[in-house]
């Protein structure tokens, strides 16, 4: 599979054992080198299970503990390492096409959950089973039907144990609808006023919905998005700096860096040349801005696990039609 960035240099799209729509194999094919030094770009919507052992997953610079029941969901375009891994699990990848008609709702942020009790039975059994189906029966119209049934199941079992009863407020909605925009969007554009044409409201009731949910405003998502996005590049390709910069939009590589330095802390440069490090010593730029999940937590969502925002708070100087 091809990703839609530029050239990822680090990406587990051609280690994947198999081609299929539904697959699981074990966390180890996923390394992208030997060690699993650096990160790679997942390509595939994942659900990774530890079995046994006890380690830390790296997702988008965050270190998440595992141990037997761990369960991890990680999307497409998301940076993942295990390096030094001490646990196995048994990885579950799919392309999003095989839930179409299930009512599956996949844009969630919830990403960590340490399964208990009936829940960790439950999920436990229909992995294996899964794993088991994938194996034993060849590609054919009835298993593939029987392998997407299995995996719905399985992600609409997870959805139940982590429905929010709350009411909804309408910032709720209008910050999701906003955030699906900054997604597809980031790399075009960072002004607040696209997005607000885009969904056909004001830049005041962006800003509103997004401090409700996350305590940040609709700036800050959209440019803690890009920053994401470039610490991803940085760190599991090696594409050069100015090319990064290029595909988020900066016209100029100054440009590019003042605005990284400014999220993150510390140089493009310097964050790649960090790369190799476990992630506790590296500078971590922020994940997209997420509500809070329920028992599944969604990383990088308190200030402690966030690098210091340096610098002023408005756009780099020479991109003023971007930013």
């Amino acid at each position: 599979m091809v990703s839609t960035d530029p050239a990822p240099a680090s990406s587990i799209g051609t280690a994947l054992p198999v081609p299929d729509e539904i697959a699981t194999f074990a966390l180890a094919d996923l390394s992208g080198s030997p060690g699993w030094r650096r990160p790679v770009i997942v390509e595939r919507e994942l659900l990774i299970l530890t079995t046994r052992g006890h380690g830390d997953a790296e997702l988008d610079f965050h270190p998440l503990p595992c141990r037997p029941g761990t369960l991890l969901r990680v999307r497409a375009g998301q940076a993942l390492r295990c390096a030094g891994r001490q646990f196995d699990a048994t990885v579950v990848a799919w392309e999003p096409e095989a839930l179409r008609g299930f009512g599956v709702e996949l844009d969630t942020p919830v990403t960590w959950r340490q399964l208990a009790g009936e829940d960790e039975d439950a999920v436990i059994s229909e992995v294996s089973q899964l794993a088991v189906d994938c194996q034993r029966h060849p590609d054919s119209l009835t298993a593939r039907a029987l392998l997407r049934h299995q995996l719905a199941v399985l992600l609409l079992r997870l959805a139940l144990a982590n429905a929010d009863r709350s009411t909804p407020r309408p910032e709720d909605e209008t910050f999701h609808r906003f955030r699906r925009e900054v997604e597809h969007g980031y790399p075009h554009t960072r002004r607040v006023e696209d997005y607000a044409a885009s969904l056909r409201c004001s830049v005041r009731t962006l800003t509103r919905a997004c401090l409700a949910v996350t305590g940040r405003s609709a700036k800050q998502v959209i440019d803690e998005r890009v920053a994401l996005q470039a610490g991803r590049l940085l760190a599991a390709t090696d594409q050069p700096i100015a090319q990064i910069g290029r595909h988020l939009g900066f016209s100029e590589p100054t440009n590019f860096g003042r605005f990284f330095t400014r999220e993150v802390g510390v140089s493009p440069g310097a964050f790649r040349a960090a790369r190799d490090q476990p992630a506790a010593r590296v500078v971590r730029p922020r994940p997209p801005a997420e509500p809070n999940g329920g028992r599944f937590r969604a990383v990088g969502t308190t200030n402690g696990g966030h690098a210091t925002r340096r610098g002023s708070p408005s756009a780099p100087t020479g991109d003023t039609g971007r930013a």
